[in-house]
């Protein structure tokens, strides 16, 4: 094997990884398991082919949201006059707290919107919630170009429709209880997630003031 072949095999396991990563985190982060109870209860009114409608019509507005969040989320924080490493910070604390909620969730009452659902709650903040759009933003700057994160978010974003769509069939399967022990899980995996974030944006802080 010459030199430029070791080179490309390194850079494509490089890619490989960074794309499984970014798509794992983000489908955990999505937390499709954890939203079929909510989604169930919110369409549980409507017939089958109603609610499958209503599912496919919210996900294309959330894979929407995550799109644009991933092309301009770098302009929207240049307007703010955020840094990088202070969007890794916050974000690795938010997603923190929601893995938290997710491992130690509180008992909720649900409110059933009269009207269809359009945007809230079903697509913001339930699918693109802050925790997503955070994730999207992170990967997005961490890349050196956006187009990338566009095979992670439309993976993530395919698993999770599919899941949904399927919400009844899926919560008559697993019932409350194994529905619970995903959404835990899923919880522990996001939690390593923030703390990864976490530690590479106070990395990125103290160099910036070390040169600064």
């Amino acid at each position: 094997m010459t030199t430029l072949d070791k080179r490309y095999l390194y850079f494509y396991e490089e890619v490989k990884m960074s794309l499984v990563s970014a798509t794992t985190s983000l489908f955990f982060v999505l937390n499709s398991l954890g939203n079929v109870p909510f989604f169930v209860g919110i369409l549980s009114k409507y017939p089958p082919k109603r609610q499958r409608k209503i599912i496919f019509q919210e996900m294309v507005i959330a894979l929407f949201i995550l799109l644009l969040f991933n092309f301009f989320g770098e302009e929207i924080l240049s307007v703010l006059g955020i840094d990088r490493y202070v969007m890794g910070i916050v974000g690795g604390t938010l997603l923190f707290l929601i893995s938290l909620t997710m491992i130690f969730p509180k008992p909720t009452t649900l409110k059933v919107p009269q009207r269809d659902p359009f945007i809230f709650p079903l697509a913001m903040p339930a699918v693109a919630g802050p925790g997503a759009i955070t994730t999207v933003m992170i990967y997005s700057q961490e890349s050196s170009n956006p187009l990338w994160m566009v095979i992670p978010i439309f993976i993530a974003w395919s698993c999770t429709a599919l899941v949904l769509l399927a919400s009844s069939t899926i919560k008559m399967f697993l019932g409350q209880k194994g529905l619970i022990a995903f959404e835990k899980l899923g919880g522990m995996v996001i939690s390593l997630i923030a703390v990864q974030m976490l530690t590479t944006g106070f990395i990125e802080l103290l160099k910036n003031n070390l040169h600064s």
